[in-house]
């Protein structure tokens, strides 16, 4: 049916980004009320939390662990510690791991890693200083999310 197919596609993308229900449905309600398309403007907000930055910048090799680096106080945003994974982050704001050996090893050992991953265009990342940065809004050929962003609007705005 239409809501199994739609059930399907929201439960990819839940899975997919690391999120509850609850986070996720909050998510569909921020991108509602922005300007634009829905879909598009959900997989920006999704792409532009501190967790998810975090695993492209390769500081940690999976979602899960780039989650959990920001929850136990390891990366500062803007120089300021953020243990927050659901931190939306801004266009030129400044991620970067802590200045302490534990920090550094855990991205050290990330990066590592993710030498076969490519760091996104709308990021910028330099590497000795474990830093990076954001340069722009993601556009939606950039992201390539794992599921149809439509069918989960379709799916919530029932």
């Amino acid at each position: 049916t239409e809501y199994a197919l739609g059930l399907v596609e929201k439960q990819k993308m839940r899975y997919y980004y690391g999120l509850l229900e609850r986070q996720f449905r909050g998510v569909y309600k921020r991108a509602l009320r922005k300007r634009g398309v829905t879909g598009e403007t959900m997989l920006q907000i999704l792409e532009a939390r501190l967790d998810n930055v975090v695993f492209h910048l390769g500081f940690g090799s999976t979602r899960a662990a780039a989650r959990q680096m920001v929850a136990h106080g390891h990366i500062q945003v803007n120089g300021r510690k953020v243990s927050i994974p659901s931190y939306a982050l801004k266009v030129n704001d400044i991620v970067q791991v802590r200045d302490s050996s534990v920090s550094r090893q855990m991205a050290n050992r990330g990066l590592e890693m993710s030498t076969s991953r490519a760091v996104p265009d709308w990021l910028s990342l330099n590497k000795d200083a474990y830093r990076g940065q954001v340069m722009r809004v993601p556009t939606r050929d950039e992201i390539q999310p794992i599921a149809n962003e439509q069918a989960v609007v379709e799916f919530y705005s029932r």
